[in-house]
């Protein structure tokens, strides 16, 4: 899914069309792995244990929920987990894109329909 293709690179313009846009929410979601990390895998490299907690949607909307509260137990806004849980999700979702019967043309048109 990560072109490879000079020109299909400059169609996913990472930095410029990502990583500009949120920095301040980018280090928070990395502080919040980390915390993660060496709360569920302590004395462990930093990896995520994907095993370890599968139900991105349903967190994701737990946190939404509270999302401008700041969760006691670590410090975080619920917004911060709502962010990592929807990139968990969608990183998911495009790696095996077959097994969960994704195809991006059907939202594509999807979208377009609703637009008329």
């Amino acid at each position: 899914m990560i072109p490879t293709d000079s020109k299909e690179r400059k169609e996913a313009p990472v930095f410029s069309g990502f990583m500009s846009y949120f920095p301040l929410a980018m280090v928070e979601v990395a502080r919040l792995s980390k915390a993660g990390n060496d709360k569920h895998n302590p004395g462990m490299p930093l990896h995520w244990s994907r095993e370890k907690s599968c139900d991105h949607g349903d967190c994701l909307v737990r946190h939404q929920l509270e999302w401008d509260e700041i969760d006691e137990e670590d410090g975080f806004y619920h917004a911060v987990k709502v962010a990592w849980r929807a990139m968990a999700q969608l990183e998911v979702l495009l790696e095996e894109p077959e097994e969960l019967d994704y195809h991006p043309q059907f939202y594509i048109d999807f979208i377009n329909e609703i637009k008329l």
